[in-house]
């Protein structure tokens, strides 16, 4: 009996034991994990009090482990510890938090690629000397970094910190950085970004525009070179917290009325100048702001008493030293600078409530200002129409500098005005009629008077220099008596050329005896037989049934009557747009855009078309820039799904371009509107057929055409559908030419953010890929039914590429994220998947990891249905017998084609070019006579 009681409890002591063994092999740390934290040990060499003691570091104080022994957190700030940071750090592939801040760690950091788990990484207040490019290469989970105060050797931001898109928190003050603050920390590179601290460091340069409209809460810049202006303040809305204090700003302070949630601004020693805007007065949210040290202009504001403020008394250019109404001169000098951005050299000088009390560029005589003298001052802006409020101006001397726009016609105004001096601007446009004792100089400016007639004029011209005295009565007598002899010798010229021109208008109206009104003639840029010729249709002023159409071949050496901007491009006159639109009727509007509005209208003949129509407001600039680009493009493309330019008019100020009517509208109505605008949503299928009409419209761009074009603003709301519910790739106003042999251009940026490439955004510089970017949004648009943008999302989720990247990485989630009006079923399941993977790869950061549009169509097309004879005698409508000899199917077949629509002279109508299914138009003048599409698609 004791025998057996003890062999039980000998075997359960055996048990006992192997549990234990086998629980302590099993809570043992990986490896590859305790290996690394072994050698941070040693780098370290920390006390026995850190709690660091033991071969299995998961049980180490300060260290925390997941559930099958991988190092996620380690947490030793302010422990006191000496020594630097071993490269095997980056073997904890699992870690999460790294937090090592108020120590005095020394040394190199090392790279830390590898960590792709980290989300939290503390480095600051230590004493590393350097931090390596890499630093941030693979961190693609990053949310928040702190490596403040360390005395790192000068660096800048790399670009690999990209990789951390996700970030939320960037604090890296006192760490020495230069060169300029990166555009690409903006809202397209770092979407969730709340928090950038870069105070104290050597960085140069003003505050980047590309910082418009980013979620940046807290902004600290402060004590260092930064210079220029802010402007881009006023479009970061969600802004806190602003420290912009001791540096070298410049300019007006913007305006503050979208920054609701402003709580502290501070921009004291600077060299802001201008007034106060009442829009940071009165500003409900504002808790504390710093004025001091400034050139801050006009009345001294007055803020609510709960705001605390620092704005020392003398310490700015106020014209008070209490908030109190300035003198109506002081008002109206600092209006008058506002048109040049309120120049520092005038706050310096312009100090106290009386202009006459010696400031700068400023006479007075018994009060009044009667001199004005800003000659040599380097200004850049405009002259302000507020010099007219001066009604004691005598002489306005404003030479030597680089003032641009016209000159005020309210100048013409000033009662005392005697001479005005403009030499030596970049000014353009007419002289205003100035009264003839003024005298006038507009010398060295280039285009002035340039919209004026070289006719004489009752004021001094432009080239009369000072020159405005009258000439003696003696020399006047003398003159009068030329200038009546040239004006008889004047009238018997213009009487020989008038009947010249009789003559050549009969001669002419012979010739086109039936032409009702030139203003409706319509050049159609058909191809013919006769490459001499060109084919002219003449249509009635009315299009209503019944209007008079006929047609004519005429040589083209007798059209140069009619305006042509090329040989071969459509003319339509004005009146005749104005006809077929009801005289741009509210009522035939299709769409509104940046550069003027679409109107809907039909030609005499039938054809449907679109009409977009710049304002002549918008024609100079960047307007008719816009406009001549898409003529330039247009008349060089041709694709079946490209929109195809009909025709153009330039009438005065009046620009328009003329397309086919594509009657569906744009892919976005479809997509994203259908329940309002009562449509079907789109089916997976109509979508997929939708992105390959895409694809290979663009793809003809980039490479298929004889030259390559970057489209620029590819998005859904300029791609239009037909009827037959296919794709065309429409809107060219921002389409630019590949020079040949460059990848890539430089160019001002331009297209809708959330559709723009980050390198285009950060640098300008444009290639085809920032296309094929675009495309890959399109197609997240697509499978997601969400726009690129989406405000009313969470902030996490708000931009579609951040969140579909996201999504997509597991099947469950991604499977959620499927447009619900798409019905699912495993095959579409797999066609979905193959296109979100080449969305993904089509919106890779660099842009040498996406593919070309060329792999687009290969994909998409090989997941559309393929085509499949309803009929196999279908052959047989050609007429052509199989048993024929080549020769004579060819012969059988272009005689067909003769009879169908290829040999338009034998009808004297145009063909429609209304059909949305047609394929490739005709070839448009400026390829060769060899010239065929290689698209084949």
């Amino acid at each position: 009996m004791k025998t057996h009681l003890g062999f039980n409890l000998l075997l359960i002591c055996l048990i006992g034991f192997s549990s234990i063994f086998t629980f302590g092999v099993v809570s043992q740390t990986n490896p590859a994990d305790a290996e690394a934290m072994l050698s941070l040990k040693n780098s370290l060499n920390p006390p026995d009090t850190l709690g660091w003691s033991g071969p299995d570091p998961c049980k180490w104080s300060h260290v925390d482990c997941s559930n099958d022994n991988r190092v996620t957190r380690i947490q030793i700030g302010r422990q006191n510890l000496q020594g630097n940071l071993p490269p095997t750090l980056s073997n904890l592939t699992e870690l999460q938090r790294l937090e090592l801040q108020w120590n005095n760690l020394t040394g190199p950091l090392p790279s830390l690629n590898g960590l792709s788990s980290l989300q939290v990484l503390m480095l600051a207040n230590n004493m590393f000397t350097s931090i390596p490019s890499d630093f941030f290469m693979g961190l693609s989970a990053l949310q928040s970094v702190d490596i403040g105060n360390n005395p790192f050797s000068a660096w800048e931001i790399p670009r690999s910190i990209l990789n951390a898109s996700s970030l939320r928190n960037f604090s890296a003050n006192s760490a020495n950085i230069t060169g300029e603050i990166p555009a690409f920390l903006g809202p397209d590179g770092f979407p969730s970004l709340v928090n950038l601290h870069l105070a104290f460091n050597g960085l140069e340069g003003g505050l980047p525009a590309a910082f418009s409209g980013s979620q940046i809460e807290s902004l600290w810049v402060n004590g260092q070179g930064l210079s220029g202006g802010i402007e881009v303040i006023g479009n970061m809305t969600l802004l806190k917290e602003v420290w912009l204090h001791s540096n070298s700003f410049s300019g007006p302070l913007p305006n503050f009325s979208g920054l609701k949630g402003l709580e502290v601004l501070s921009l004291r020693d600077n060299l802001f100048t201008g007034p106060v805007p009442v829009s940071l007065v009165n500003l409900g949210s504002l808790q504390v702001v710093n004025l001091t040290n400034n050139l801050l202009q006009g009345p001294m504001p007055k803020f609510n008493d709960s705001v605390a403020v620092d704005m020392r008394e003398d310490s700015n250019s106020f014209c008070l030293p209490k908030p109190d109404d300035c003198d109506l001169r002081v008002n109206t000098l600092i209006s008058i600078v506002k048109s040049v951005d309120y120049p520092v050299k005038f706050a310096e000088s312009w100090k106290g409530n009386d202009p006459c009390a010696d400031w700068f560029g400023i006479t007075c005589n018994g009060g009044n200002i009667t001199i004005v003298n800003f000659q040599n001052m380097g200004l850049n802006g405009t002259i302000s129409p507020e010099f007219a409020s001066i009604k004691s101006l005598q002489r306005l001397i404003l030479a030597d500098n680089n003032l641009t726009g016209t000159i005020p016609e309210e100048l013409t105004t000033l009662p005392a005005l005697s001479e005005i001096d403009l030499e030596n601007n970049n000014l353009y446009g007419k002289v205003p009629a100035f009264k003839s004792n003024v005298i006038m100089n507009t010398h060295g400016n280039p285009d002035i008077g340039k919209e004026k007639s070289n006719s004489s004029s009752s004021g001094a011209s432009p080239d009369d220099g000072n020159n405005g005295s009258s000439e003696s009565g003696q020399k006047s007598r003398h003159w009068i008596g030329i200038l009546v002899f040239s004006l008889i010798v004047g009238l018997i010229v213009i009487f020989l050329i008038g009947l010249a021109a009789f003559c050549w208008y009969n001669k002419k109206q012979k010739r086109f005896t039936r032409v009702q009104s030139p203003n409706a003639m319509v050049v159609h840029p058909q191809s013919f037989s006769d490459s001499e010729g060109v084919k002219i249709t003449v249509a009635g002023s009315s299009v209503s049934v019944g209007a008079v159409s006929e047609t004519y071949t005429v040589p083209s050496n007798e059209t140069s009557d009619i305006q042509m901007v090329e040989a071969g491009n459509m003319v339509i006159s004005i009146q005749v747009l104005r006809n077929v639109t009801n005289n741009f009727s509210q009522d035939n509007i299709l769409g509104q855009g940046g550069f003027g509005t679409v109107y809907k209208g039909e030609l005499h003949d039938g054809t449907k078309i679109a009409v977009k129509r710049m304002e002549s407001g918008v024609i100079a600039g960047k307007g008719l820039a816009e406009f001549k680009s898409e003529i330039a493009v247009l008349t060089k493309v041709r694709h079946r799904h490209l929109v195809a330019l009909l025709g153009y008019c330039l009438d005065g100020n009046e620009r328009l371009l003329v397309y086919e009517y594509m009657p569906q509208g744009t892919l976005s109505r479809h997509v994203f509107n259908w329940a309002e605008e009562g449509l079907k949503p789109l089916e997976w299928t109509q979508r997929l057929t939708l992105a390959l009409d895409v694809a290979r419209g663009v793809e003809y761009l980039h490479s298929l055409a004889h030259q390559s074009f970057i489209h620029r603003d590819l998005k859904p709301s300029n791609i239009l559908l037909g009827d037959d519910m296919r794709a065309k790739v429409a809107d060219f106003g921002l389409v630019r030419l590949a020079p040949e042999g460059k990848g890539s251009i430089e160019t001002r940026i331009a297209g809708t953010f959330g559709y723009l490439a980050p390198e285009y955004a950060v640098t300008g510089r444009v290639t085809t890929k920032v296309d094929v970017y675009s495309f890959g949004v399109i197609l997240m648009e697509l499978i997601a039914g969400r726009k690129a943008l989406d405000e009313s999302q969470p902030e996490e989720s708000m931009h579609l590429v951040t969140w579909f990247r996201r999504v997509h990485l597991n099947k469950d989630t991604f499977r959620k994220a499927i447009d619900p009006t798409i019905d699912l079923t495993e095959e579409t399941l797999a066609s979905i998947s193959t296109v979100a993977e080449l969305a993904g790869h089509c919106c890779a950061r660099e842009p040498y990891q996406r593919p070309d549009m060329g792999h687009a169509v290969n994909v998409l097309s090989s997941l559309v249905e393929l085509w499949k004879p309803s009929d196999q005698s279908s052959e047989d409508v050609y007429g052509i017998d199989f048993e024929m000899s080549l020769p004579q199917a060819l012969k059988k077949w272009q005689d067909f084609e003769g009879r169908s629509h290829l040999d338009s002279s034998s009808s004297s109508f145009p063909p429609s070019l209304d059909n949305t299914q047609t394929s490739i138009p005709t070839r448009p003048y400026g390829f060769s006579e060899s010239f065929t599409s290689s698209d084949g698609r």
